[in-house]
C-alpha cells in the first residue's frame, strides 16, 4: 500500500490551513470539486476579473480568459487588475498574468481571439470547460454562445455592470444539489415514529431508579420520549398538536424534576432543556413535498445508462421510502448537543448513527440493483467502494443524510427568455412601473432589466451603446426610447416607462463602475462556487442590483 511522504503530508497540512474557512463550509469533497474545475471567462472586464479573483483565491483548478481586446485608458480607470503600463497590450494576457499571482495553486491561460470567430470555427472549445462566465457580450453573440453550451449542459453565467446596474443570469439546463445546506430545518429525531433501536434504548433507562447524578444527566431527548409516552396513554397515539396540549406535556416533564428534602425542585438543566425543546422536536416526520415531486420526475422514473448518479440515487431513495422506510426517508443520524454525561450522549448518538447506517445500506442495495438494470454495474474494489463512473458507498451515505433537502434547479434557456413568444411576460408584467404611478418605486429593479434589454437592442441597431459617445448623447435618448417602446410592444405591454430611466441609461454610457463590479464579482463568484461544488442552491435565474438604492431582486425569466 502506498504511503505519503513527509513532503506530501506537509503540503496537505499547508492546504488545509490555507483553505481552512472554506473547508468548513463545503468540506473536502467540495474543495476537491473546486480544484478540478476548469473555468472560462469571456472578456477580462472589471466585472470579469473581479469574478475570477473570487474564484482563484479559494482555489479553482484552472482558468482561461478569452478576450480579443487591447487594454485602453478606460480599462485602467475601472479595472483593479490592469495598470497604465499595460495600455495597448493584450487585455487577456495582462489580466491572466496578474490574476495568476493571487494563488500559485491555480493555473491560468488566455486566448486572444474574437468570441464570434471562435464560436464559428471551434464551438467545442467552450464545451470543454466546467463553467463559462460571459461579461459584456452583445446580445447576438451571447445567444450563440448560450445555445452551444445549453446543448452540452455546460453551465453559463452571464454578468454585466452598466452604470449603477448590476445584472446576473444563471443559465443551466439541470443542476442537481444534494447538500443544499438549508438555513432552517427540523432535527430528524423521529419522536412521533420512533424506530426500534430508539425505543429499546429509551425503554432501557428507568428514571425512577436513577441516582441524582444520572437523573440530571439523562439527555433531554430521552426525557421527551418518556413523558410523551405518559401523555399518549391519556390522549392516544398521536403528538400534541396545539398550544394547550404541548403545555400539558411540558407540565408533565416539569413534575418529573426531583425535589430536595424541603420539597424545593432541584436544578436539573436537562429537564429545562426538554421543556424548551418540546415545540421544536415534536413535529410530524414526513417526506417534504419538494422531494415527493422529485420522486415523480421523469428523470427519476425513466433511468438509462446515461442517467446522472443523482437520479439513480433518487430512484433508490424512492424505492427505499416505499418499502423498508415505510413511507419515510432514511434517518439522518445526527442529534443536537444536549446536557448529558458523555457515556449516555454517545450511546444515544450511536443509536441514531446505527439506524442511519442501516438505512443507507438498504438504499445502497437498491442502487446496486438499479445500476445492474441499466448496465452500469461493475465489480467492487477491495475497499468496498464502487469504481469511478458508478456510485460509491460514501455517495450513498451523503445522499441519505441530506435526503430531506434534495433540490434540482432547471433554468430557462436564454433563447426562451429572449423570444417574445416564450418570454416569461407574467413575471415581467407583475413588476413594471407604469408612468402614471408617480413616485412609485415598486418594480424598479425589473425596469432596469427592461432598460438593459433595450440598450442591447440599441447596440444591435447602431453598433454602440446609448450615450457611449458624447457627441451622440442627445440623439441617443429618443433612439433608446424608441428601442424600449418596440421591446414593450413586442411583449404586448401597454405600460410605459418614465423618461428618467431612458436618460439615466444614456448617461451611464455602458460604463463599468469598479465599486459595482466588485460587488457583482462577489455575487457572481458565489453562484459559480455553488454550481462547481454542487452545494447550496443557486439563484433561478436572474438577479438585478440597483447600486444607487442598494436594492436587489431575483426574477425567474
Amino acid at each position: 500500500m502506498a504511503t505519503q511522504t513527509s513532503e506530501q503530508k506537509s503540503a496537505g497540512l499547508d492546504k488545509n490551513n490555507k483553505y481552512d474557512r472554506q473547508l468548513r463550509l463545503w468540506g473536502d469533497h467540495g474543495q476537491s470539486s473546486l480544484e478540478t474545475a476548469k473555468v472560462c471567462l469571456v472578456n477580462a472586464t472589471a466585472t470579469g476579473t473581479e469574478i475570477l479573483k473570487n474564484l482563484i483565491l479559494p482555489g479553482i483548478g484552472s482558468f482561461t480568459i478569452v478576450d480579443s481586446q487591447k487594454v485602453v485608458g478606460e480599462d485602467v480607470g475601472n479595472n483593479f487588475f490592469l495598470t497604465v503600463d499595460s495600455v495597448g497590450k493584450s487585455r487577456a494576457q495582462v489580466a491572466t498574468e496578474l490574476l495568476s499571482e493571487l494563488n500559485e495553486d491555480v493555473s491560468g491561460d488566455f486566448l486572444e481571439e474574437n468570441v464570434d470567430d471562435l464560436l464559428e470555427k471551434n464551438p467545442a472549445f467552450f464545451t470543454s470547460f466546467t463553467t463559462v462566465i460571459a461579461t459584456h457580450l452583445p446580445e447576438r453573440t451571447l445567444l450563440n454562445l448560450s445555445k452551444v453550451l445549453w446543448e452540452k449542459n455546460v453551465p453559463l453565467l452571464v454578468c454585466r455592470c452598466y452604470g449603477v446596474i448590476g445584472y446576473l443570469r444563471v443559465v443551466v439546463r439541470e443542476h442537481t444539489i444534494i447538500e443544499s445546506h438549508p438555513d432552517n430545518s427540523h432535527e430528524d429525531l423521529r419522536l412521533d415514529r420512533p424506530f426500534q433501536g430508539l425505543k429499546e434504548y429509551c425503554d432501557s433507562l428507568d428514571l425512577e431508579s436513577m441516582n441524582k447524578k444520572d437523573h440530571s444527566h439523562t439527555p433531554w431527548l430521552v426525557l421527551i420520549y418518556k413523558y410523551l409516552q405518559f401523555w399518549q396513554q391519556e390522549n392516544g397515539e398521536r403528538l400534541p398538536n396545539n398550544y394547550k396540549e404541548k403545555n400539558a406535556l411540558k407540565e408533565l416533564i416539569k413534575q418529573g424534576v426531583r425535589k430536595n428534602a424541603e420539597g424545593v425542585p432541584e436544578e436539573e438543566e436537562n429537564f429545562d432543556e426538554a421543556i424548551k425543546n418540546v415545540n421544536s422536536s415534536l413535529h410530524k416526520t414526513s417526506v417534504p413535498s419538494e422531494v415527493k415531486a422529485l420522486f415523480s420526475d421523469p428523470a427519476c422514473l425513466d433511468l438509462n445508462i446515461e442517467s446522472k448518479n443523482f437520479w439513480v440515487l433518487m430512484r433508490a431513495l424512492k424505492e427505499f421510502t416505499e418499502n423498508e422506510g415505510n413511507g419515510q426517508l432514511p434517518v439522518r443520524g445526527v442529534i443536537p448537543d444536549m446536557t448529558a454525561d458523555s457515556e449516555r450522549y454517545i450511546q444515544l448518538q450511536s443509536v441514531y448513527r446505527e439506524q442511519a447506517a442501516a438505512d443507507a445500506t438498504a438504499v445502497a442495495e437498491h442502487v446496486h440493483a438499479l445500476l445492474h438494470s441499466i448496465g452500469r454495474d461493475e465489480p467492487l474494489h477491495p475497499d468496498k467502494n464502487r469504481k469511478p463512473g458508478t456510485i460509491t458507498d460514501d455517495e450513498v451515505k451523503t445522499f441519505c443524510r441530506n435526503s430531506a433537502f434534495l433540490t434540482v434547479v432547471r433554468c430557462r434557456s436564454l433563447e426562451e427568455e429572449y423570444c417574445p413568444e416564450t418570454a416569461n411576460l407574467e413575471e415581467l408584467s407583475r413588476h413594471v412601473v407604469e408612468e402614471e404611478e408617480e413616485g412609485s418605486t415598486e418594480g424598479d429593479e425589473t425596469v432596469l432589466y427592461i432598460m438593459l434589454r433595450a440598450a442591447d437592442r440599441f447596440f444591435s441597431e447602431y453598433n454602440h451603446y446609448p450615450g457611449a459617445y458624447d457627441n451622440t448623447m442627445e440623439a441617443d435618448i429618443p433612439r433608446l426610447k424608441s428601442c424600449m417602446n418596440k421591446l414593450l410592444h413586442d411583449w404586448g405591454f401597454s405600460s410605459t416607462i418614465k423618461d428618467d430611466y431612458v436618460q439615466e441609461m444614456c448617461r451611464f454610457g455602458a460604463s463599468e463602475l469598479h465599486t459595482v463590479s466588485a460587488f457583482m464579482g462577489g455575487v457572481a463568484a458565489q453562484e459559480v462556487i455553488k454550481i462547481l461544488t454542487g452545494q447550496f442552491v443557486p439563484i433561478n435565474n436572474t438577479f438585478i442590483y440597483n447600486a444607487q438604492k442598494q436594492n436587489s431582486t431575483t426574477l425567474k425569466l
